[in-house]
């Protein structure tokens, strides 16, 4: 037993020796295992680690600027880096709503092998990678199994490609797409990767989306808000202006800048208490009627208006309209006095017909009594006053006509001191309630081209503002406007008055329209502005020059009209055919119709008529007139113009209905041969026996040739 014992021990021994070299193997892979774990996850966190640095880089580049272009480019730029590809893009989707029709997709960044797409559109039925991915969920990996290239868009393949939507609050916004990685394949850390920098590149391309949505709003915004016409400000709660545009500047007079702060009570109205109620009802949220009154301040009368703007209750900033109105009163009050024009226009019609009438039988009776022989001197000299009275009446109705007319104008030789004396005649009363002298120094001036009663137009306009100016005059100031006329090559007229004069600041505005320094309601500021245009439309000129002496004086010139100017063609009266101032050798008998409705004027016609021979039949009335011209012959068919035969003028029926009659019918008017009267003769009433026998003479004169 002893003997073995050795033996035992040495066999004991070596099984511990081989149990302890096996051990001691185990541990040591162990060892080398664990060494691998470490390197390895070591080579992860340093991997990590570099994409988070990676990720923070770009977190960075990204976050310092909103402008959409260099945001994709950024995105695009790193994530070729980080994947180290050949080539990459970014495609946004069309933004806002598109319609019914799909709109294209924009390439708006591309690099490396995909560059040459950047800029262009892809259509949404491309069948490529880039168009397809927009419609997916999740990212895409494409690589061809075959080895065929795999198309990303019309024209462009790659070896393989990642394809991954971005997606932001829900909403695509676009895709990006890399190709070609390395090593020909997308590990997982490339793809996990890949969708991190998709996910935060797009928010931050919605996040500059939405800013260059608010900014271009914000220029339309403020676009608009400059290009209104009417003043707008937004006011605090103190009143003060908080932002303002170019309008409500330049209604103030001052720049932008200096509007902002200032109280805009105080700047428009002084603190007017009805603005500040205004004010102060719209901040209460309440209805307020707009506010219309004149600014001393401006010298401008304006609309304001004022509404709450919907913000927390603790500010109640309110926004203000502010209108200049001042032009559309004038515009308002010129329409109100054309009206009464216009109505007094139709009253002066009506009276001058009724007053024509019995002028017309005053003054004719008088002058057929003075042609008789047998009167005393002094019946006679009463019978020259009642007619001269009777003839000044007659001018005055006619000068009412001539104001009061409308129409076409129509260019023909005009006396302009003729018109100067009727005007005067006109305006005598007014200037004698007034206290005006008139000193007058009229020339003989050859007539001028134009309307009579424009150019009447045009005195007024001069001496009404005369008139004017010198009623302003203190009482030791004489109140006197002085009339010139005279010729050279041009004919001349010049108003000067002894008013107060035009101020500097007045001048260079005097021809202005709706311009006027009166008061409300006393003067529309179109006077000069309208005589300055018939001026012109005649050819002419005005200035205006401030005499030493002081006032004002307005100087008209005028061209004279050509050597013969357009007048209707009369024939003179023919020997014989009954004119006043020649012999008749063999007098004719001549047939007149007479279609008038006013007993005295019937009188007249037949009493002048009647005793040179003639014969004259009166119509019981306008349809009976068109009756007898169909059963008889008439030399001479003197005619009411104011006839009427069924609503409609005797003289139109007539020369409607028998054209051969024209060249017989003479019309009596109180308003003058109106434009375009053709062929028809007129005589103004009343009409003294002279005028009538002359037109009637003309009359037969134009029969007789034809």
């Amino acid at each position: 037993m002893d003997r073995f014992l050795p033996a035992i021990v040495y066999a004991l021994l070596a099984l511990a020796a081989i149990g302890l070299g096996g051990g001691a193997i185990h541990l040591k892979r162990r060892l080398e295992q664990s060494e691998r774990d470490r390197r390895r996850a070591a080579d992860e966190l340093n991997r990590r680690l570099s994409e988070l640095f990676s990720l923070q880089e770009l977190s960075y580049i990204l976050s310092g600027s909103l402008q959409l272009d260099r945001i994709v480019e950024q995105v695009v730029r790193y994530a070729m880096r980080f994947l180290d590809a050949q080539g990459a893009l970014v495609a946004l989707a069309p933004d806002g709503d598109g319609g019914t029709e799909p709109r294209p997709l924009a390439v708006t960044a591309a690099e490396g092998t995909l560059a040459s797409l950047a800029g262009r559109a892809i259509s949404p039925n491309d069948p490529g990678l880039v168009a397809r991915s927009l419609g997916r969920e999740r990212l895409e990996l494409v690589r061809s199994a075959s080895g065929e290239p795999t198309p990303l868009a019309e024209g462009i393949v790659a070896e393989s490609a990642a394809a991954v939507p971005l997606r932001a609050h829900g909403v695509v916004v676009g895709t990006l797409v890399i190709a070609n990685p390395r090593d020909g394949a997308f590990a997982p850390e490339d793809i996990r990767l890949l969708s991190t920098v998709a996910t935060h590149a797009a928010i931050v391309i919605a996040n500059a989306r939405f800013f260059e949505m608010v900014r271009h709003a914000k220029e339309q915004w403020e676009t608009a808000f400059d290009a209104l016409s009417g003043g707008i400000a937004v006011v605090d709660d103190a009143g003060q202006v908080r932002r303002a545009n170019r309008a409500l500047a330049s209604l103030l007079g001052v720049p932008i800048p200096a509007v902002i702060g200032c109280d805009l009570a105080d700047a428009l109205l002084e603190g007017s208490p009805a603005l500040l109620e205004l004010l102060a009802a719209a901040r209460r949220g309440d209805r307020a009627q707009p506010l219309v009154l004149r600014s001393a301040t401006l010298g401008r009368a304006i609309r304001v208006n004022a509404a709450r703007i919907p913000t927390p209750a603790q500010d109640q900033s309110v926004v203000v309209l502010v209108e200049d109105v001042t032009d559309q009163h004038a515009m308002e009050a010129q329409l109100i006095q054309s009206e009464k024009l216009a109505a007094v226009g139709q009253l002066v019609s009506g009276v001058a017909h009724e007053l024509n009438n019995p002028l017309t039988s005053i003054a004719g009776l008088s002058e057929f009594l003075l042609e008789q022989k047998e009167l005393g001197s002094k019946d006679r000299g009463h019978l020259r006053v009642i007619h001269e009275q009777a003839d000044r009446a007659g001018r005055i109705v006619r000068n009412l006509l001539t104001f009061a007319r409308k129409g076409t104008s129509e260019r023909v030789a005009v006396d302009v001191n003729d018109v100067i004396e009727r005007t005067l005649l006109l305006m005598s009363y007014d200037f004698q309630l007034k206290d005006i002298a008139i000193d007058k120094d009229l020339a003989p001036v050859p007539p001028v081209l134009g309307d009579r009663h424009a150019l009447q137009q045009v005195v007024i306009n001069l001496l009404t503002n005369a008139a004017q100016a010198v009623s302003e005059n203190p009482p030791e100031r004489p109140r006197r406007i002085l009339l010139r006329s005279w010729a050279d090559d041009r004919v001349r007229l010049r108003v000067a008055d002894s008013g107060p004069g035009i101020p500097d600041d007045v001048l260079p505005h005097l021809f202005t329209p709706f311009f006027t320094t009166k008061e409300p309601g006393q003067g529309t500021g179109l006077g000069l502005s309208i005589t300055y245009s018939i001026v012109e439309a005649h050819g002419g000129r005005i200035v205006v020059d401030r005499p030493t002496e002081g006032g004002a004086a307005f100087l008209v010139d005028l061209p004279v009209a050509p050597a013969d100017p357009p007048r209707h063609d009369t024939p003179e009266p023919a020997e014989g055919a009954g004119g006043a101032g020649g012999a008749a050798v063999t007098p004719i008998k001549r047939s007149i119709l007479l279609v008038d409705d006013d007993p005295a004027v019937r009188r007249v016609v037949k009493a002048l008529f009647g005793r040179e021979g003639h014969m004259v039949e009166v119509a019981r009335n306008p349809q009976h007139a068109l009756d007898l011209v169909r059963t008889r012959s008439y030399d001479l068919i003197l005619a009411d113009r104011e006839a009427r035969a069924h609503d409609q003028s005797f003289v139109e029926q007539l020369v409607e209905s028998h054209p051969e009659l024209k060249e017989r019918v003479l019309v009596a008017t109180g308003a003058g041969a109106p434009a375009g009267s053709g062929t028809l003769r007129y005589v103004r009433k009343p009409f003294n026996l002279r005028d009538l026998r002359e037109e009637a003479a003309r009359v037969w004169a134009a029969a007789a040739l034809s």
